[in-house]
């Protein structure tokens, strides 16, 4: 009831993604993500020269279930650009295929071609974090 007017983490989550242009809420850090859905996340934003601020919702479990009620989305990673949801990591990876994602950020690449290509190989070798 009081939901909203009482819930500093849902308060602190919302102001981050407002404070950031893009915001990427992700298992582990940039320098070391904690599962390979965010760490390919982070690999197609780096590959863009985007700069992305970055929440690691692991060390405390409220940081994910008030995101997740939030942004009606269940899973992690959560990419935000301009206050709103894109998507997960699926949804980032097709986005970025198609050179939409280059697009909504208003950067240059993303489109599929042979240097895409050869950007592949490193983000799918984080499968070794298991």
């Amino acid at each position: 009831m009081s939901d909203s007017a009482s819930n500093p983490m849902r308060e602190a989550i919302q102001s981050a993604i407002s404070d950031n242009p893009v915001i990427l809420f992700m298992k582990g850090t940039p320098e070391a993500p904690a599962c390979g859905f965010s760490a390919r996340t982070v690999a197609i934003l780096e590959s863009l020269d985007q700069p992305f601020a970055a929440v690691n919702i692991l060390p405390d479990p409220a940081i994910r279930q008030e995101l997740s009620d939030l942004s009606g989305w269940p899973t992690i990673p959560q990419l935000f650009v301009d206050g709103e949801l894109v998507g997960g990591c699926d949804i980032v990876t097709e986005m970025y295929q198609s050179g939409e994602l280059a697009q909504l950020l208003g950067v240059e690449g993303g489109a599929p071609s042979e240097p895409q290509d050869s950007a592949d190989p490193a983000p799918l070798t984080i499968e070794n974090l298991l």
